[in-house]
């Protein structure tokens, strides 16, 4: 069997070593080999054992998968997701969507491998391609007809979707923020080859209320637009409230169980992807009453006349977002639980806190995953600048939801950021439980 993983390796298998950029799989030959490796396959190099050498092993592993499973492919849907953000929920959405109306679908992306219900964690928001193509056959193999694929920038430039064909390609937005001109067109470059994936008259979905939205109306594909005034799907007659989230899509009233202005562009994704696969609006008003918020994004949990916002914001233009979007349906306070994660974003943390405080009415200043690196002076990194004084420390995670949500009346809204599905918080090398949902589940059961 075809091994790229050296730990994985049996007596007799080949072991590929995939180059990546920030790994090379030549410096696990011999570890394959000690293992039973029978031969090796690489660019370079003669081993003790059988060798086939190729001009770029990443190549050969894309055509090989690609013959092995060339049959099969032509019996699942290929369904990809680009955009900066926005990509976890949407194919959250159409994952649930399309399942809810029989047309049984499997989802690769952030948040798991998500098939019959159940989610499987995987290596990354987008896997590599050999593990790509294993989710695929399972995928097959349950009879699903369609399989979502969230393609992050790295995956593309690390070219984890190699030699896929997508039927449909969904573009949620693009987002420069902090990027200088160079930057923004690789950027832009490398979001764009997944539109060049799509199959022959297959359907590229792209949201034209973005700024960048046609760079990806490629003349070869089935360009259908939603989003704004002009498009062939257009929103009107917004209602936000702390149950759920009305609008008009063109002439059709829709009713959904999730919250915020953004989800409405997330939905409309999805329900553009249900129209273009030929359902009826009939029977797609009747699968949106059966939607589930999304674990982690944007989910909200009432509270008397309250509510509790749980989101996977972490850095300061998503944090400043989920305040801006909240504020436009607040009845009470927002008050926003932050921490920052140790070891990343460092330059970001004081004007993190400085936004917080500047655009919350309350923040409540806390861990997130501090890794290796001491709470507290993550949190001192985060205040050090602030001159309001419309905040609070505690540094334990869980006193921090309790008190937060003690703080709660009449119409409040208590953002809780930073961690959205995680299930663990990383504490030097240590991962121990930890779930936002199921703390604030617990203290308001107290």
């Amino acid at each position: 069997m075809l091994r790229v993983n050296s730990k994985e390796v049996n007596p007799g298998d080949t072991f590929l070593a995939l180059q990546g950029i920030e790994d090379d799989g030549h410096n696990y030959i011999e570890e394959a080999i000690d293992k039973g490796a029978a031969c090796i396959i690489a660019s370079q190099g003669e081993y003790s054992v059988k060798t086939i050498t190729v001009n770029d092993t990443r190549t050969y592993l894309s055509n090989y998968l690609k013959e092995l499973y060339i049959e099969k492919l032509d019996k699942i849907r290929l369904i990809g997701i680009s955009g900066t953000r926005g990509k976890t929920t949407t194919g959250d959405l159409i994952y649930q969507l399309l399942n809810n109306l029989g047309s049984k679908t499997a989802y690769i992306g952030t948040n798991g491998f998500y098939m019959n219900d159940e989610v499987k964690k995987i290596s990354s928001t987008t896997p590599d391609i050999y593990e790509i193509y294993l989710l695929i056959n399972k995928a097959i193999e349950n009879e699903c007809e369609n399989i979502i694929i969230e393609v992050s920038s790295k995956a593309i430039t690390q070219r984890h979707v190699e030699g896929l064909r997508f039927d449909m390609v969904i573009f949620t937005n693009f987002i420069v923020d902090g990027l200088n001109e160079e930057e923004i067109q690789t950027y832009l470059n490398t979001k764009i080859e997944l539109f060049k994936m799509i199959k022959k008259n297959g359907t590229a979905i792209i949201n034209s209320k973005d700024p960048y939205y046609q760079n990806f109306a490629l003349p070869q594909n089935n360009n259908v637009f939603y989003g704004s005034k002009d498009s062939d799907y257009q929103i009107s007659n917004i209602g936000l409230t702390y149950d759920f989230t009305e609008f008009d899509i063109n002439e059709i009233h829709v009713e959904i169980p999730l919250l915020g202005s953004y989800n409405i562009y997330n939905y409309l994704a999805a329900y553009v992807t249900a129209k273009n696969l030929h359902f009826p609006d009939e029977a797609i008003a009747n699968a949106q009453e059966k939607l589930k918020q999304v674990d982690g994004r944007y989910q909200g949990i009432k509270y008397n006349d309250s509510l509790i916002i749980i989101d996977y914001a972490y850095d300061k233009n998503q944090i400043e977002s989920i305040i801006k979007c909240t504020r436009e349906f607040a009845k009470g306070r927002i008050i926003t639980l932050i921490g920052s994660g140790g070891e990343v974003r460092e330059n970001q943390r004081s004007q993190i806190g400085k936004m917080v405080t500047k655009k919350s009415d309350y923040a409540i200043f806390t861990t997130d995953n501090p890794r290796h690196e001491e709470p507290e002076d993550i949190i001192d990194e985060m205040t050090k600048e602030i001159q309001n004084d419309n905040y609070e420390v505690i540094v334990n995670r869980k006193e921090a939801i309790k008190h937060g949500i003690n703080m709660l009346e009449n119409y409040d809204i208590l953002l809780v950021l930073g961690k959205g599905h995680e299930e663990t918080q990383i504490i030097g090398s240590d991962e121990f439980p930890f779930k936002d949902y199921n703390e604030v589940i617990k203290n308001l059961k107290r």
